[in-house]
């Protein structure tokens, strides 16, 4: 079984107006609301690919029925443990020329629901599972958070980090299978301005030390690099028309997921991994599998002498 877990889930609420202007009245031209957060997406593509998965995190209040509703109609198993107070609300604004989000405030989490959490990947994640551990962590959480998980879960199972900051630094410690910084959190880690592939590499490989077994550095427009202990890939980013980059680094990660889960080997499923990233950045919302295709026609993959 695959699981996905969310700590600090959203209501996203998407705005599309053709410009914003601080201080003053604005119009919208299109809104709606999705449940968000970087488990969820990669949850919700795996099941446009057919693929089941649970969703595990941590919801409260009128919102979190939302995201419990809202993964219920998409098909999707959940365990989230339940909270008083309310899942907080994103806001990602769209214009005609930028991007830009607004984090909501996150709900109190005691250490009470953090061990529930613990007990309940401890006791139902099993050999040969999944476990995708992605977001940002509350403040109410401890950092050591992934590092606790990993060390306290089955160690016959593939986890995949997908975070930052301390979060990240004490979680790839206890073994992963896959991480995916993009370029500028890489440089973050080893606090150090990361700009040639080969300083890329060179950096990746000592994530594989820390223990990291596979690492996938993406670098937007101009593609990503897959980093293993024997090898080095670069990959394209198929061309399409950008829409929205909402989603795609997640969308990365549920391909990973699919490929895995149909016992491709790493490089194959860095196949989809493209694909699927590729395709979210030129979709309304996340991909499906039919669109993840067509990219997928055009993705190429080079070994790197380096």
């Amino acid at each position: 079984m695959i699981y996905t877990l969310t700590l600090n889930p959203a209501v996203d609420y998407y705005i599309d107006m053709n410009n914003f202007e601080e201080g003053d009245l604005n119009k919208v031209n299109n809104a709606y609301t999705l449940a968000g957060g970087k488990g969820i997406n990669v949850s919700k593509v795996l099941k446009n690919f057919n693929i089941d998965s649970i969703a595990l995190g941590f919801s409260g209040g009128f919102t979190g029925d939302y995201i419990k509703k809202h993964l219920k109609e998409y098909g999707i198993k959940e365990n989230f443990i339940d909270l008083k107070e309310d899942t907080r609300i994103n806001i990602k604004l769209k214009t005609d020329k930028t991007e830009t989000e607004i984090a909501g405030k996150s709900p109190n989490i005691s250490k009470e629901k953090v061990t529930e959490l613990l007990s309940f990947i401890k006791d139902n994640i099993k050999d040969d599972d999944i476990l995708v551990l992605s977001g940002s962590v509350p403040n109410s959480i401890e950092s050591s958070i992934y590092k606790d998980i990993i060390s306290n879960a089955n160690k016959n199972i593939k986890v995949i980090l997908d975070a930052r900051d301390k979060a990240f630094k004490l979680g790839i410690k206890e073994k992963v299978f896959l991480t995916k910084p993009n370029k500028k959190e890489l440089g973050e880690y080893f606090n150090k301005n990361i700009e040639t592939i080969d300083e890329i590499i060179k950096y990746a490989r000592e994530l594989i030390k820390d223990g990291s077994e596979n690492v996938i550095v993406s670098l937007g427009k101009d593609g990503s690099v897959l980093i293993t202990k024997d090898n080095a890939y670069i990959g394209n980013a198929p061309e399409g028309k950008l829409i929205s980059s909402v989603g795609a680094g997640d969308s990365m990660v549920a391909g990973i997921v699919y490929g895995i889960s149909n016992n491709l080997n790493i490089v194959d499923s860095y196949k989809y991994a493209i694909a699927s990233g590729s395709s979210t950045a030129c979709s309304e919302g996340l991909t499906t599998f039919d669109n993840m295709k067509q990219f997928f026609e055009k993705v190429e993959i080079k070994t790197i002498n380096a």
